[in-house]
């Protein structure tokens, strides 16, 4: 059955090329299976699929919502994830950490360059 779940996330995650997000919490649920095999059943249920699990948290997101912005820390997403999968573990969501990689180029750290002293003169005669 643990097979069969992770096989079940891998599909939809290979599937969902564009979507960081499915990724990421693709891999928490891989390494929550691996860790609690008894969580494996649950994510085999037919209807539930990590996409909606990230729609519950978008809907979760929206009823905290203030001035149209909210938050979830990474404790709270895991815990809607588990929630929508129907998995009641009580489990330090916080030691699962998921490796995905980032959406966009690293910043790099660029020192400004230093202001030249210059003396700048000009008169509207010097244009005339």
């Amino acid at each position: 059955m643990i097979v069969k779940a992770i096989n079940k996330l891998k599909t939809e995650m290979n599937k969902e090329t564009k979507d960081p997000y499915v990724k990421a919490i693709g891999e928490f649920l891989l390494q929550h299976v691996n860790r609690y095999p008894a969580a494996a059943e649950k994510i085999l249920a037919e209807d539930k699929t990590i996409a909606k699990s990230i729609n519950e948290m978008a809907n979760v997101a929206r009823k905290k919502a203030v001035n149209g912005r909210a938050m979830l820390t990474d404790q709270e997403g895991f815990e809607i994830v588990l929630k929508y999968f129907g998995i009641k573990d009580n489990v330090d969501k916080a030691a699962i950490t998921p490796e995905i990689e980032p959406s966009h180029a690293p910043v790099e750290n660029i020192e400004p360059k230093p202001k030249k002293d210059i003396d700048f003169d000009v008169s509207l005669e010097d244009f005339l």
